[in-house]
């Protein structure tokens, strides 16, 4: 444990020939003195000599000592003019790394010259005014693994060490995971300066990194020996704006969403550039790769996708299953897995051979077998061979399983915990309507609030506005005696309303083959049992140049031909829906929004800040796994557009979504939860909520009052007033830089909070701790539970509603087989197959995965009163645990408790790992 709660000082050693009394070592004046006079003499002719050896800056120890008066009390007082810091290195190799330079690099360990350390006082000369001489020595390998070591002959004038210099004498990165100073033999005087962080070649770059200590400074308090180094740090993570990124590079700078396709390669892959006036877009991390030459404004995809280097995954997370998957290319499956079911139909023939996938499976032949059985034994790492076969075994190893008593291999999936449950449970109305508080998308349904219900589209261009759900139509299917105003006084409607949203596309995504959308609305009662119940549905169709406008509502009616017609309308509502979710829900309001407040948090925050350093876990990977959706998912022909409805409109449309609803303000829980009537705050500040037994809201409220606690707790011990933070350099300009340029198009909107009172500061971090951690669990870790089993949650409907145009065989085949209509209109076997593999990724846990409350950062323990602030929280996210549990029990909570129902655990805060569906992680991690 790491236990520094001082500024840090280098401390005296057992062994010396005099003992230093009433203050800490080093903390004298060096003018005050004779002796330090002669000290800093000798020092300035030893130091002309120049660094040319090993141990370069040790000096012999002056002989010459004085008597001096200590903290105002007059002692005798002998001052040794050096001491003996031994430095030990903890370093972490990169794994299975082989390299040209190896053998080079050997040597410079045999020799002695690794790492170049200097150590940086925090102290000025007081006779310049200047920085003081850093002290320097050559660290060396020594005989326990992983571990260098240096020995420096440091002055007893130097004062407090405030920064650490390191360069890297390898031609290959190095891993540093700590740098622990001792003073003498005395393990009582070790400080530590936790670093995790991969240092460059000298050889990539001359630059050395520069380390700080534990202990966080606002800038008006950085100690005046290591302000220069404060800020020219933040300008090395700034950059330039020019040139093409390399990999070791630490640059954090902005740019928009011009990669998503390459038209270079293929015309079809052009896609509008994200981020401006036409397309609003948050920013994304610059890369600085040249452009297409058929499309100026769009970037080539060449090679990886750069991001700074400590923002990529560890060498635990590069190996998992997940991390793997997506680094070898999702959508390598698509046409590796065709010639599987080439000899197949389209689609699923009846339910029973969708259950096959969790029970059979898909043979696969045996060189694919071999592949997949040799890439899981090797822990998940991807297939070295490009054939198609071999990137199926390669990229869902986890998932190639042996036939018993066979050598025989399938493809077959984990049952998903809603279909083991109860496997008829997606068929039911009940289950349609709690999945809408209770499932993996439980943030966009409303409170009903206007009525009737009108469109706010042109209707010069889309048709009449009028809903088809209409007021005797509603009251008719109410099962009690209520009225609509009645009911809607008593805020008992609801609605799903993906209407306006997705009605301009509808034309545009009907024309990619076997796909088609409607506007929908799904209007639900509030029982009386605190359930949901589903009303009404309207389908609709914009009018176009040939046909006019079409809309029709759906009810569950008295009659087999209704019940079915009810069934393939909320079908085409759970596309919708999950449409939505992972494209605004999930990628937009999570992933994308929130790497904007990382790359200027690293611009703009000194590592020693205390608020960089409350934000740092909750920012761990994201930049990481949003490059690699940029490469696999979101980008053209990626999976996204390759097996979810809107295809290539999938980025536009989020684009879409971020003008017309996206605020950094309603981004809080409370505030979303009142902004969509599902709760009310009353004159104490409380919240009432509308629906009480809304799993999401009941637990988020818990998660998020318990952030609110410790990030109150946390930034009332650094700020001691409102005047301190409006004078926060740093801070002012991270926010300003947040809202002008990584949320550009949004910057002049009149909702964006101010940062310069303690509470709106602390309101602010809560809000983005809340969006990487619970809001991002909660709509992440349910997608395989929920959408493993795809008719729960269709991507894609391949099919119009029969009535729509009426047609006599589509009408005939709907009367006679109304079974086969529905898998008709549900994905095909290989759009299926292909997102259950992706959701199964995607709703992993890492091995090294850190949650809400149980990791502690170094600089929070080298404080006693904000160790114990995250000690209490971490006691919160545990009671939470207990409370969780009880609210599964409790047969009054109809909603997370009864038959066959999935217990609502997605913001319960830990986890093991894998497919869980539960824990909190920190950050936006997978």
């Amino acid at each position: 444990m790491i236990h520094p709660n001082q500024p840090l000082a280098l401390s005296a050693a057992k062994n010396a020939s005099t003992v230093v009394v009433g203050s800490p070592l080093l903390a004298a004046s060096p003018a005050s003195s004779p002796a330090a006079a002669c000290c800093s003499s000798q020092l300035q002719q030893r130091r002309a000599a120049g660094p040319g050896r090993r141990g370069a800056g040790r000096l012999a120890a002056p002989r010459c000592s004085t008597i001096e008066q200590a903290a105002g009390v007059s002692s005798a007082v002998t001052v040794d003019r050096t001491l003996t810091v031994t430095a030990t290195v903890t370093v972490q190799p990169p794994i299975g790394v082989v390299y040209a330079a190896r053998g080079i690099d050997d040597l410079t360990d045999l020799i002695g010259k690794t790492l170049l350390l200097e150590l940086v006082s925090s102290e000025l000369d007081p006779r310049t005014g200047k920085e003081k001489e850093t002290v320097s020595a050559f660290a060396h390998r020594t005989m326990k693994q992983d571990t260098y070591e240096a020995e420096f002959a440091v002055p007893a004038t130097f004062g407090p060490v405030g920064a650490v210099l390191v360069e890297n004498e390898h031609h290959r990165e190095m891993f540093v995971k700590e740098i622990r100073l001792v003073t003498g033999a005395d393990d009582s005087s070790a400080v530590t300066f936790d670093c995790n962080s991969w240092v460059h070649s000298k050889f990539d770059n001359p630059d050395r990194r520069i380390f700080f200590t534990v202990k966080s400074y606002l800038p008006a308090q950085t100690p005046k020996g290591i302000e220069a180094l404060r800020k020219k740090e933040l300008e090395t993570l700034r950059g330039d704006g020019t040139g093409e990124r390399k990999f070791f590079d630490r640059v954090y700078d902005y740019d928009v969403y011009n990669d998503l396709g390459d038209p270079d390669f293929k015309i079809e892959h052009l896609r509008p550039v994200l981020g401006g006036d036409e397309h609003p877009y948050p920013r994304r991390c610059r890369t600085g790769r040249p452009h297409t030459e058929i499309d100026p404004r769009t970037e080539k995809r060449r090679g990886p996708v750069y991001v700074p280097r400590d923002e990529q995954f560890s060498d635990v997370k590069g190996m998992t299953f997940s991390a793997t998957t997506l680094r070898s290319g999702l959508h390598a499956m698509l046409p590796a897995l065709e010639p599987l079911l080439a000899n197949q139909e389209l689609r699923f023939p009846h339910f029973p051979a969708i259950d096959g996938l969790y029970s059979v499976g898909i043979p696969l032949p045996a060189q694919l077998a071999a592949a997949g059985a040799a890439t899981a034994a090797a822990g998940g790492a991807a297939a070295s061979s490009s054939t198609s076969t071999n990137i199926v075994g390669g990229v869902i190893p986890r998932l190639v399983r042996m036939i018993e008593d066979t050598t025989d291999h399938v493809l077959r999936f984990d049952v998903p915990e809603m279909f083991e449950r109860d496997r008829f449970s997606w068929f039911r109305d009940e289950e349609f309507a709690r999945q809408v508080l209770a499932g993996v998308n439980p943030i966009c349904i409303q409170l009903l609030t206007e009525f009737p219900i009108v469109s706010k589209l042109d209707p010069e261009v889309y048709g009449p506005p009028e809903s088809a759900l209409t007021k005797e139509l509603l009251e008719s299917q109410i099962v009690e005696s209520v009225t609509v105003e009645e009911a809607m006084a008593q805020r008992r409607l609801f609605i799903l309303d993906y209407h306006d949203v997705f009605l301009p596309y509808v034309h545009r995504v009907r024309e990619r083959p076997e796909t088609t959308l409607y506007g929908s609305r799904t209007v639900f009662f509030l029982t009386g049992a605190g359930t949901l119940s589903p009303l009404a549905i309207e389908l609709a169709r914009p009018q176009s140049p040939t046909r006019p406008q079409w809309r029709r509502a759906f009810v569950h009616g008295p009659d087999a031909t209704a019940s079915w017609l009810w069934k393939l309308a909320k079908a085409h509502v759970l596309s919708h829906d999950t449409g939505y979710h992972q494209l605004v829900s999930h990628w937009l309001r999570t992933h994308c929004c929130v790497e904007p407040y990382i790359i200027a948090a690293n611009r703009q925050l000194s590592r020693m800040h205390p608020v960089h350093r409350l934000l740092h876990p909750h920012f761990r990977y994201t930049m990481e796994i949003n490059a690699l959706a940029r490469e696999s998912l979101i980008n053209a022909d990626g999976i996204i557009e390759e097996s979810f409805w809107p295809g290539r409109y999938a980025m536009e449309l989020s684009s879409v979504a971020y003008a017309a609803t996206w605020r950094f303000d309603a981004e809080a829980l409370p505030e979303d939860l009142v902004r969509r009537g599902l709760a009310v705050r009353q004159e104490d500040g409380e919240l009432e909520l509308t629906i009480k037994d809304y799993p999401y809201a009941n637990d988020g409220l818990l998660v998020w009052n318990s952030i609110k606690q410790w990030a109150s707790d946390y930034i009332d011990f650094y700020y001691k007033s409102d005047e301190e933070v409006a004078c926060d350099e740093e801070v002012r300009a991270w926010w300003e830089e947040v809202r002008t340029k990584g949320h550009a198009d949004k910057k002049d909107e009149p909702w964006w909070p101010a940062v310069d009172t303690r509470d709106g500061l602390i309101g602010v971090l809560t809000t983005i701790m809340w969006v990487t951690s619970g809001h991002h669990a909660a709509v992440n870790f349910g997608q395989y539970h929920y959408g493993g089993y795809f008719p729960n949650r269709p991507t894609v409907m391949r099919k119009n509603m029969p009535v729509e145009e009426n047609k006599e065989e589509v009408m005939k085949k709907f009367m006679e087989m109304p079974e086969h209509v529905l898998l008709d209109t549900m994905p095909s076997k290989m759009q299926a197959i292909t997102i259950m593999a992706t959701l199964d990724i995607l709703s992993s846990h890492s091995p090294d995965e850190e949650y809400m409350g149980e990791h502690a950062e170094p600089a929070w323990l080298a404080e006693p009163r904000v160790k114990a602030a995250f000690e209490r929280f971490a006691g919160r996210m545990k009671e939470i645990e207990g409370i969780v549990d009880e609210r599964n029990n409790d047969p009054e909570l109809r909603n997370r408790c009864g038959a066959g129902i999935v217990p609502y655990e997605l913001l319960k805060p830990f986890s093991t790992p894998g497919v869980t569906g539960r824990g909190i992680p920190n950050s936006i991690s997978i």
